[in-house]
């Protein structure tokens, strides 16, 4: 902050007008960003994408009213005080997203300083430039005309940031190489500014070594960003990751264990499967289903299990000729497809030739779905958005139960009785809304500990038929078993039906998993 006379930009020329107008449609575009790639990695690491947007956006605003408030304590060569703002932006934005990987193996309080300081630091700057550059361009012209010039501005660049997000810079350049580039945005508003506006500048020649010196450290970043995010997620997983990819929709990474050579598979960061006990998942998941009631299935609707594993087991009923899976990211289903590890688990059954694989939205396929299927597995992630809490609603089990046949079985994956009690019996409670019988059974996988299923039917008296021969770990008495709950896993408060209209079970997710 200078204390000399404030400097006058009564004539400043067009064209370097245009650039300071230009360098607030980029600070916007690269303010926006910064926001998302923040709460992105929140939400991937922490959960809860609801939870976490909420916080970044209202502490980013909220600093960025800081930030313009402070703005009016800056006086003297307000050009000159942007670029050292854009220069610090483009530091602390640029390694925003690499530093909350590296501080979230510590501690959960360690991240959340960390998550709050980025916030704060990159909104109050961002806060801090647009007044600066008001002032400057309100000398040239009426205040009225600079306003709306620079608020448009400012809204375009949110825009093509927001936009710009989800549909280029994830799924090309994945989080810490997003934050890299747009720091180099910022750093190369810097340089233009300096090189545009050098004559109102007190020292321009070292502006410009500055600006230089940022843009070739962040150049450099950018470069071995595919070895800083491989050092990043190493210190995410115990065991060492031999795949990994980015995807418009989701983190997918593999690891191997050192010991034992066993594949898992992490989405955004959670536990999927662990190749030691996936087996008994898949086996309680699929083979109930398949073998309740009188009439073998024929055709089978798997929504989720792009990994194969699922379809692996249903291929067991000889009786089955037609598989469809939904699966909407189609680097999961290319990962059970041709990764190796993953193929030779799955016994490469993603090359069956009953199977049809749709990478769309399972909630679309399933509202304009042409045909009835005798069985539906269910294998979506647990309800810990409101994205998600819409696949456990009321409304989705009354549209599956329109494409089941009339003695066809439903079965979903259900999350944990044991850590989530609460959303276990609220998603058996809503389909009891919907089928005549809905039977709900729990089984032990050392992976994730007592983990849960609810079964429905159309016909209120069916009954389990036999298993597939071989096993290896489902047997009737098993399943009869796990039809037993304890009072530990049973709900000790008031539940209601999940609705899309009033998404409960989402809030009952959270609650169960903060342990109130």
């Amino acid at each position: 902050m200078s204390d000399t006379t404030t400097l006058r930009y009564t004539d400043l020329p067009r064209r370097q007008a245009m650039v300071l107008l230009g360098a607030i449609l980029v600070v916007a575009l690269c303010g926006i960003v910064y926001e998302l790639i923040i709460g992105t990695v929140s939400s991937y690491l922490l959960g809860n994408s609801v939870y976490q947007f909420s916080l970044t956006i209202g502490f980013f605003m909220f600093a960025m009213g800081v930030g313009s408030y402070v703005s009016r304590f800056f006086h003297g060569n307000l050009i000159q005080i942007f670029v050292w703002v854009e220069l610090i932006l483009a530091l602390v934005g640029g390694l925003c997203s690499v530093s909350l990987f590296m501080l979230f193996p510590f501690a959960p309080w360690f991240y959340t300083v960390g998550m709050f300081s980025f916030i704060s630091a990159i909104g109050f700057l961002v806060g801090l430039e647009i007044p600066l550059l008001m002032r400057v361009l309100s000398e040239r012209s009426t205040t009225r005309e600079s306003i709306a010039d620079v608020l448009s501005l400012d809204y375009i660049g949110a825009l093509v940031g927001s936009v710009m997000f989800p549909i280029l810079l994830l799924p090309s350049l994945g989080l810490i190489s997003s934050s890299f580039a747009i720091g180099l945005t910022n750093a190369a508003v810097a340089f233009l500014s300096v090189l545009y506006l050098r004559d109102y500048l007190d020292a321009p020649k070292r502006m410009l070594a500055c600006s230089i010196a940022t843009i070739v450290l962040l150049f450099a970043l950018t470069l071995l960003a595919g070895r800083i995010t491989a050092f990043a997620q190493d210190h995410l997983y115990f065991d060492r990751i031999v795949w990994r990819k980015q995807s418009q929709y989701q983190s997918l990474v593999v690891t191997n264990t050192w010991q034992k050579n066993e594949v898992r598979l992490f989405i955004d960061g959670h536990l999927q499967f662990a190749e030691a006990d996936e087996y008994r998942y898949h086996e309680a998941l699929v083979h109930p289903a398949l073998s309740w009631g009188d009439a073998a299935p024929k055709s089978v609707l798997v929504l989720g299990g792009g990994d194969g594993l699922a379809v692996r087991e249903i291929l067991r009923h000889p009786s089955v000729t037609q598989i469809d899976l939904v699966d909407l990211d189609p680097e999961m289903t290319k990962l059970g497809r041709d990764f190796a590890p993953v193929v030779r688990l799955n016994g490469n059954s993603m090359a069956a030739s009953a199977l049809t694989v749709h990478n769309t939205d399972a909630f679309n396929f399933v509202k304009s779905a042409d045909q009835s299927y005798d069985r539906i597995i269910v294998d979506f992630p647990d309800p810990h958005n409101e994205a998600l809490s819409k696949l456990y609603a009321i409304e989705f089990y009354a549209m599956l139960q329109a494409i089941l046949a009339e003695d066809g079985v439903i079965v979903t994956q259900s999350s944990s009785p044991f850590f989530t009690p609460h959303t276990y019996w609220t998603i058996s409670d809503t389909m009891s809304e919907i089928f005549p019988q809905v039977v709900n059974y729990q089984m032990s996988i050392p992976s994730f500990g007592v983990w849960g299923f609810n079964l429905a039917s159309n016909q209120p008296d069916a009954r389990l038929g036999d298993f597939p021969a071989n096993l290896r770990f489902l047997t009737p008495d098993v399943f009869t078993a796990g039809r037993v709950f304890p009072a530990d896993l049973l709900p000790s408060r008031e539940l209601a039906t999940n609705s899309i209209f009033d998404p409960n079970i989402y809030h009952q997710y959270s609650r169960d998993i903060s342990g109130y």
